[in-house]
């Protein structure tokens, strides 16, 4: 056999002209990008976009039903904690006094889901915003379609 068959052929060095040059694209780019994020310059242009950045709507529109503190034991009997939770109900004023009527039940509602949650669940960094999605759906659920529009939580405290 010949030698050429027997050694392997050598791979030719990689060029880092390329990497280079890919690396002296991208700094400029990356910079561009940030400038234009920081100064929000891509609102600018956009006509569309400040249009629907329209004024919120008025919450003169609602008004906002309290509902009484509820304070839950959480835990086992050793090692319990306590967590007092307070909200209010945002109402179309033509619903008050339906919503208002119902708020024994509301209260009972909120106050078995509550104790029913487990402590990992109220520890979680993002629980409250999951939390208040599930109670805002069984308050929903209690007064009707169409009666509550959100669930403002007030008071979050875990002792």
């Amino acid at each position: 056999m010949s030698e050429a068959a027997q050694t392997p052929e050598q791979a030719p060095a990689r060029s880092r002209k390329g990497w280079l040059l890919g690396l002296l694209l991208a700094l400029p780019a990356g910079a561009g990008g940030f400038y234009v994020t920081q100064n929000e310059l891509w609102r600018a242009g956009a006509p569309e976009a400040a249009a629907s950045a329209a004024p919120v709507p008025e919450p003169a529109g609602f008004s906002y039903v309290a509902l009484e503190p509820i304070v839950i034991n959480l835990g086992p009997r050793g090692q319990s904690r306590m967590l007092r939770f307070g909200a209010q109900l945002e109402v179309a004023p033509e619903h008050v006094s339906e919503v208002s009527r119902l708020i024994p039940r509301i209260i009972d509602v909120l106050n078995i889901y509550l104790r029913a949650l487990e402590m990992h669940e109220i520890e979680e960094p993002a629980s409250l915003i999951r939390l208040r999605a599930q109670m805002l759906r069984r308050v929903q659920i209690v007064t009707g379609a169409g009666r509550v529009n959100d669930l403002l939580v007030t008071e979050f405290i875990l002792n």
